[in-house]
């Protein structure tokens, strides 16, 4: 393989994401591509761009300098591996390291499609396979206890208002905390729905009960500063929008106050909304369409977890599940000798 890189090594302008090279340039405009035109949320963008900036970085070190566009298409499948390879001698998670598989093949199918550069050799990569995770849900009583007394531990009654109305969101409507803080008034209800922007900028209407509506509606009547239309729906302690770090604080009160569960965060309420909307019956289509998930095997998870809590109740309600298995009850008896007439 040519290795056009040596070339820049010396040259300290030439960092692969900060630098003037053509390989910086791609990646400051993928960057801005991802923001404007794929309408990635801001945790997602950042997260793109970290996976993709230590990719080119190890090549830096892997190729012995600054790579260059013409050095990106020439890699082969065995330079990819190495960097698999680096990044599991590091301990680095199969489920991180997909998603940072998953950002680079975004980044070479976007040079290939903007002419800048082609590579075939990263299709024959394999995705590291993850293991299936199940979504971590609060019990009813649990997620109950947080709407109920969240409030109670807010520096001034307003905020104590807004943290119950947002977790509410979380918990009676299944938002992710980034949409619920995302929110402006003038995305209140009409007609009961409430029109809510989510990942990759994908809009959904999701109906409110009753409860939440009137949880919103105590928070804006409390709330100290302007409430038109235009502006953001949930405010911090000093006006400006509030940061879903204050919604995680809350939780991690609550966590310690009541004992609950360390997976007890604003992302579990959601997972419970799903998990407790299945548990009484609720069609999977209907709960893929309120979570917004763009495919259904990402709702099905929950399955997995209704599973376990109905087999957990049958194990603590059965009458036969408390007694030894037939493997468990002792060496198998001989059977009666049979004679005859």
């Amino acid at each position: 393989m040519t290795r056009h890189a040596q070339s820049h090594a010396d040259n300290a302008d030439d960092d692969p994401v900060f630098g003037t090279g053509d390989v910086a340039a791609a990646y400051r405009a993928f960057h801005t591509w991802l923001g404007d035109e794929r309408r990635l949320s801001p945790r997602t963008l950042d997260g793109y761009g970290k996976d993709l900036a230590q990719f080119l970085r190890f090549l830096s070190g892997h190729l012995g300098g600054t790579p260059t566009l013409d050095d990106l298409a020439e890699l082969k499948a065995m330079d990819f591996r190495a960097w698999l390879a680096r990044r599991q001698g590091e301990g680095i998670s199969r489920a991180t390291t997909a998603r940072a598989l998953s950002a680079i093949r975004t980044f070479f199918g976007w040079l290939a499609r903007t002419g800048r550069a082609e590579n075939s050799a990263i299709g024959s990569l394999r995705t590291p396979k993850v293991p299936r995770t199940v979504p971590k849900s609060l019990s009813e009583a649990d997620a109950q206890q947080a709407l109920e007394t969240v409030g109670d531990f807010a520096s001034e009654d307003w905020i104590g208002l807004r943290d119950r109305a947002v977790l509410y969101l979380l918990y009676g409507a299944g938002l992710r905390i980034g949409e619920a803080v995302a929110l402006d008034v003038k995305d209140l209800p009409r007609d009961g729905a409430l029109r809510v922007m989510g990942k990759g900028g994908k809009e959904r209407m999701v109906p409110l009960l009753p409860q939440v509506a009137e949880a919103i509606e105590g928070y804006l009547q409390a709330c100290p500063y302007d409430t038109s239309s235009t502006t953001p729906l949930f405010r911090g302690a000093r006006g400006g929008r509030m940061n879903a770090d204050a919604a995680r604080a809350a939780m991690r009160t609550l966590r310690k106050a009541f004992g609950l569960p360390e997976t007890a965060s604003p992302h579990a309420l959601r997972h419970s909304f799903a998990t407790h909307l299945l548990g009484a019956g609720g069609d999977l289509r209907a709960i893929q369409e309120l979570l917004g998930h763009a495919s259904l095997s990402t709702t099905q998870r929950y399955t997995d977890v209704d599973s376990a809590r109905l087999m957990a109740q049958y194990r603590s309600a059965h009458p036969r599940a408390a007694q030894p298995s037939l493997k468990q009850s002792g060496p198998k008896q001989p059977h009666p000798k049979k004679y005859s007439a």
